[in-house]
């Protein structure tokens, strides 16, 4: 057997052995509990963060426009604008709108709602939110312009289902506010923020409620690059004459982006903390295993073997214990990844509690996706760091004499 040989099998048998001191083993056994966890966390806290990343960009800017186009006197000839936004090479759909703020009452329940107007014709950009509604929603709503599609949220707030009347008030700076009769067409719930506060009807009944009846609040439109939204904006007000102005959703949202990505590198942080504690242990586990494995080196040394193949020994040692610690803590993770949304919700209806409430966070579930260069980096980390903290106590088992080891064996 060569000398390469000779290192793996010594250096496996110690990493595998338990005919170590319990101390020893105990310590080992920690360090390897100590990595699982600390892996395991690292990738689904990681998985997790990347699903909110998702849902943000996927279903709350998916009905929620991208970036908007305005004019301080209103948009008359809308759908001219619509079809000019459209030819951006930038843009994918674009669609006018009508916003406003007013408030929803049913009996004596009163809720805050922002209600958009937009043609039921042209919903190219809240294709997202028509999964979420039933099939033929739209064609209703433009055969009953009085209709409203509500959110979960503010449709339980008011305590409404389908068919119910309600009220709208909607407040007029230069005069006694504008009251209309709406009836609910349909309930949607997409699971975010938005089911608490979003109200849907026709453009044209929007547009009688505001100062400039017939007339558009602007254009909202989706763009390719989401990252691209704030400049395609910019571009397209210098195309346009005066008074106009957009919108984009970095100032709408994003701030929810910032904090979920500053969530994740500060998490990321804290669990990285967490796995190099763990893969420090080593240190002191094989520092342990050196002074247990005193004799076995002077007889080694005394064979022949060379300082470089005693560092050997405890780095495939050490390496052993990451891999180990590592591979278990990475399927683990790779394994809660794929099942917390199901474990939550589970758990949810176990105990009769929702843990995430869309008034408070921006979405009601928590979301999980998976990346696989994420596993990658964490799990090469981990071992890197393994190889690391057996650097030190492989030295020390170097500096070992035989004569003084082998004095009271």
């Amino acid at each position: 057997m060569g000398s390469a040989g000779y290192i793996g099998l010594i250096g496996r048998r110690y990493a595998l052995s338990r005919r170590h001191s319990h101390l020893v083993s105990f310590i080992s056994s920690v360090s390897i509990v100590g990595l699982v966890i600390g892996v395991a966390l690292l990738i689904t806290v990681l998985a997790i963060m990347n699903g909110f990343d998702r849902e943000l960009r996927e279903r709350i800017l998916g009905i929620m426009p991208h970036a908007a186009l305005y004019h301080r006197d209103g948009v008359a000839d809308y759908r001219d604008l619509a079809d000019r936004v459209k030819a951006h090479p930038g843009v994918s759909s674009a669609t006018p709108f009508v916003q406003l703020e007013g408030l929803l009452s049913h009996k004596r329940d009163v809720a805050p709602a922002g209600l958009v107007g937009v043609p039921p014709e042209q919903r190219e950009s809240l294709s997202v939110l028509s999964g979420y509604l039933p099939d033929g929603i739209w064609e209703r709503l433009a055969d009953n312009p009085r209709g409203v599609l509500l959110g979960a949220g503010l449709a339980r707030t008011l305590s409404v289902e389908t068919d119910d009347k309600l009220i709208l008030v909607v407040p007029a700076g230069d005069g006694a506010p504008r009251v209309q009769a709406l009836a609910v067409l349909a309930v949607f719930d997409t699971g975010t923020e938005l089911d608490n506060n979003l109200a849907l009807t026709a453009l044209e009944t929007a547009s009688e409620l505001t100062s400039h009846p017939g007339a558009a609040s602007g254009i909202r439109f989706q763009v390719h690059d989401l990252f691209s939204a704030p400049q395609v904006a910019r571009d397209l007000v210098y195309e346009l004459p005066g008074g106009y102005y957009s919108s984009d959703w970095t100032r709408t949202h994003g701030n929810l982006y910032q904090a979920i990505h500053m969530s994740k590198q500060l998490v990321g942080l804290l669990l990285f903390l967490i796995i190099a504690i763990a893969a420090f242990n080593l240190v002191s586990t094989l520092i342990m295993v050196v002074v247990d494995k005193q004799g076995d080196i002077a007889i080694l040394r005394t064979l022949g073997a060379s300082s470089g193949e005693i560092l050997g020994i405890f780095m495939i040692q050490g390496g052993m214990i990451g891999i180990v610690g590592t591979g278990i803590g990475t399927a683990l993770g790779v394994t809660l990844s794929y099942w917390v949304t199901d474990w939550v919700q589970w758990l949810e209806r176990l105990l009769g509690i929702q843990f995430l409430q869309s008034d408070v966070y921006p979405i009601s579930y928590l979301p999980s996706d998976l990346h696989w260069p994420d596993v990658a980096q964490v799990a090469g980390t981990a071992l890197v760091l393994s190889l690391v903290a057996s650097l030190y106590p492989a030295w020390r088992a170097t500096r070992v004499q035989p004569a003084e080891a082998l004095r009271f064996e």
